[in-house]
């Protein structure tokens, strides 16, 4: 079978886009299929073109048996809803004129979180006469409304009729979350074409590993309890609720001891960088996103992996993927993320939920785990024995099946016609 991918994000950048889409595609090679990728120069998070990459009209690469075309994009950084718009519809334009160049395709999927992708895969799978299907990672454009990026408007309210046309006209929605089902279902999608199959982990990368002595000694951290936080800075993590914490963390009589990392890019880093020197805080590390590769370079240094996302009903619909990073790696979490994911983290038993936006609730929380070693241990074994149940592995043999029963009705049908 040949899958064709759709996709805005794919390595070397390093989001969780990237991640699932590169992880399942090699996959699925790896069983004996064909993967094409369509995506574009690697940009995000800063919007700046990664070394050794032009913002072309075509250029191709492979990577790990996955032929990947890079098409042009109208590339901006991570702010201002309008520009970020234009560069989804560049890629969507783009995609849909490079896909005839893309012979005997059998199935093609387009990916969120935004889902001009999805419109892309939807007029590729019309034009080839293929089915589709639509990876759902978010509830766009319901998030950007959440994060006050868009207030309620006539292009929201049609910008969400399109969503619902896209759902309507896939032949499989493969969802990351079953509140994102629920959702679809409430919406009037058939339930029995919504498969979930969230978020994971490749256990061969993110594995328990001693603490990087030379990084923690080149960032300060030795003898310190270290906290961290590893991924993007936007306005939906809401991360001036964690430099609130360090600022509580500082006044404690203990206070030298704690140390809190910040490792990423995003539109609001900017600002949180400027908001910490205001407050003085001596006591938070902001480090620059880093090549995949030394990514569990910088999780070995943790003691506790923050999780936190912005207090709003959409958000507990999502389960962050870097939960299943932190579990295989062996780090206990505390989440400050309400819902579906607060309650992955209570059933597994791999850290601590607190209110979202409470700082107060996540100083208290680090302070509570420095001391109460046994709770610790316990929560760090608990995450090595779940974090098998999320191997990404497994999980792209289950979304692989649902890619064949696709491809495999749609030809079906056509023998019949």
């Amino acid at each position: 079978m040949h899958i064709l991918f759709l996709t805005d994000n794919f390595p070397p950048e390093v989001n969780a886009p990237a991640s699932r889409t590169f992880e399942h595609c090699r996959a699925w090679v790896a069983a004996g299929h064909q993967v094409t990728v369509i995506t574009c120069a690697p940009n995000f998070p800063k919007g700046k073109l990664f070394d050794g990459y032009r913002n072309k009209l075509w250029q191709t690469e492979e990577r790990d048996g996955i032929r990947v075309i890079r098409v042009w994009t109208y590339i901006v950084s991570n702010e201002g809803l309008a520009k970020r718009i234009l560069d989804y519809l560049s890629f969507m334009f783009s995609a849909i004129l490079a896909s005839p160049f893309v012979r005997k395709v059998d199935v093609v999927v387009g990916t969120s979180p935004q889902f001009f992708t999805a419109c892309a895969a939807y007029v590729v799978s019309r034009y080839k006469r293929i089915p589709y299907v639509f990876e759902l990672r978010d509830l766009w454009p319901e998030s950007i409304k959440a994060v006050g990026a868009m207030s309620d408007s006539m292009l929201l309210r049609l910008l969400e009729k399109l969503e619902v046309l896209l759902y309507r006209k896939a032949a499989a929605v493969v969802s990351v979350t079953h509140s994102f089902r629920r959702n679809l279902i409430g919406r009037g999608i058939a339930s029995d074409k919504i498969h979930v199959i969230i978020n994971g982990v490749d256990l061969r990368v993110f594995k328990p590993r001693k603490p990087d002595a030379e990084l923690k000694r080149a960032l300060g951290l030795e003898g310190k309890f270290v906290a961290g936080y590893i991924g993007t800075h936007g306005m939906a993590h809401a991360l001036e609720t964690v430099l609130d914490a360090a600022a509580k963390l500082r006044q404690r009589p203990e206070g030298d001891v704690y140390r809190i990392v910040l490792l990423g890019d995003g539109a609001s880093k900017v600002a949180l960088m400027r908001r910490a020197a205001d407050m003085g805080l001596d006591n938070v590390v902001f480090v620059d996103s880093v090549p995949k590769a030394e990514v569990t370079r910088y999780w070995s240094i943790l003691d506790l992996a923050i999780i936190h996302l912005k207090k709003t009903p959409l958000f507990s619909s999502v389960i962050p993927s870097k939960l299943f990073e932190s579990m295989g790696m062996g780090i206990p979490v505390l989440h400050g993320v309400a819902g579906e994911s607060a309650a992955l983290v209570e059933r597994e038993g791999v850290g601590i939920a607190f209110e979202p936006e409470d700082s107060t609730a996540l100083a208290k929380e680090v302070a509570r785990l420095r001391t109460d070693t046994s709770l610790y241990e316990k929560l760090k074994a608990n995450c090595i024995r779940a974090a098998p149940r999320y191997d990404r592995t497994k999980l792209a043999a289950t979304m692989l099946d649902v890619l064949v029963e696709v491809s495999v009705s749609a030809s079906k049908a056509m023998r019949t016609r």
